[in-house]
Parts: C-alpha cells; structure tokens; sequence
C-alpha cells in the first residue's frame, strides 16, 4: 500500500467542563503520514499545541490495540470513524485523503457528560454493571472444559456478547441515546450460560432499572448501533432481554 502525507483540517469539539458550553475550534496539521493511527495524529497535534503554548485537546485512550473502548470520537458523523467495526486508535489517516476536513465530537448523550473536550463520564456503564450484581457460583480449581456441556450455539452466542468491550459507540449512533444493545450484551453472555442461572431474573430486572434511571433513551429498532459497534455485537441481544425481562417480570409477580 503506497504510503504519502497529507494536510489537514480539523474542527475539533472543545468544551472546558461539564458545566462550560462548548464550541468547535479549528487546526492544521501538516506533514501527516498516511500510515499513522487517528490517535498518533492527534499526538502530533496535541504536541504542536503545547510547543505554541496553547491547551492540548483532552482525549480518553488506553491500550490503542482496539480493546479497551476508551477511545471514543465522533468523527465526520460517524462513531469511531468511517471504517466499520473498527475502534478509533485502530483508525488510519489512509482513510483520509489530502485536504479534507475532518469534524470531530465526544459521544453525545445525556446520560454521557462531558469531561473536557473528547472525554465524556461513561459511569453510567459501571453502575448498569454494578447493579447486574455478581454470579454465586463456587470459585476454586478450574474445571475440565468438557465437565459443564454447553451447546455450541449458546456458546457461540455469548461468547459474541461477550466481546461487547463497553465503548458506548452504539448510545452515540442512536438517534434516542439509548443504551439497549450494550445492557442486552451483557445480560445476555450470562443468560446464555450454567453460569448465570441462579441471578438470571434479578439480574436483568436490576440492569434495566438502572438503565433507565441513568437517562438513556428508548429502543427504536433502528439498528444504528449494530452498524456502529465496532465489534459487532448483535441487536438480536436485544430481543433476547427483552424476553429475559418480559420472563423474569412474570416470575416476580407469582
């Protein structure tokens, strides 16, 4: 793959604090290579910022290997980018060419305030976790894989949800916010296994309480999130909790 430099527009989403207003600044970065990820560009320009004396942009990241889900952009209208399941520090500027303006935003959601800048307060996502409370099953020595036979669909099928790594590109994308196919991941890589039985009911009844007290919106179907999540993760984890919920409501009112 040919390898070149590129100029570059940004306008970038700059916002003090959570109570500041918040609004677009523009930059130029020059000389940008091709094979550099979105988060070296935004190295280099954060490096360019602090030699002129001026704020560098606030960004979350971590592991920039596509598996921790810190690095969450809005970028050209599109969350993590233009290339599909896909995390930004995983995104090249080849995506880019020479010349264009590249628009840059933090998750917008109300249940996702923003920190400063590109980072936004995901806590919403710990405490859905937190209220999903933990499974009772003994700890000890592990098991023979083959002792607890699962069936391979099932296990294919949590093990999917289970790569949900929590970025919360799905509650950008959707037009109402709403944090379904997150929760139904979840939900659903424990209602799945032997695991996840003996809580199976209070869990699902606990996350999705406190997935509507954190503010998140409504599910339309709109698949927006599937489209957006760079692991994709399934909207048939939604129905699935659904049904999981629709169960275990039932059962508490016997």
């Amino acid at each position: 793959m040919e390898h070149y430099n590129m100029n570059l527009t940004l306008k970038v989403w700059k916002q003090k604090n959570t109570k500041a207003g918040g609004s677009f600044e523009t930059y130029q970065v020059k000389n940008i290579s091709s094979e550099m990820s979105f988060l070296e560009m935004f190295d280099v320009l954060n490096e360019q910022l602090i030699t002129e004396g001026k704020d560098p942009i606030a960004f979350d990241h971590d592991c920039r290997e596509g598996i921790c889900g810190m690095c969450s952009m809005y970028i050209d209208g599109r969350a993590h980018g233009p290339w599909t399941k896909n995390t930004v520090c995983q995104l090249h500027m080849r995506a880019f060419k020479d010349g264009d303006t590249i628009v840059v935003e933090p998750w917008r959601s109300a249940a996702f305030p923003v920190i400063k800048d590109l980072m936004v307060d995901r806590g919403a996502f710990d405490r859905i976790m937190q209220a999903g409370g933990f499974i009772s099953v003994n700890t000890g020595n592990a098991v023979d894989a083959n002792s607890l036979p699962i069936d391979k669909k099932d296990a294919d099928a949590a093990f999917d949800a289970a790569s949900c790594i929590g970025c919360g590109a799905c509650v950008a994308a959707c037009k109402n916010g709403s944090a379904m196919l997150f929760v139904s991941a979840k939900v659903s890589q424990l209602a799945l296994l032997p695991q996840g039985q003996p809580e199976r009911e209070s869990r699902v009844l606990n996350m999705v309480a406190q997935m509507d007290k954190e503010g998140f919106g409504n599910c339309t179907n709109t698949y927006a999130c599937e489209a957006e999540c760079p692991k994709g993760i399934s909207v048939a984890n939604i129905a699935r909790m659904n049904r999981e919920y629709l169960k275990a409501g039932l059962s508490t009112e016997q």
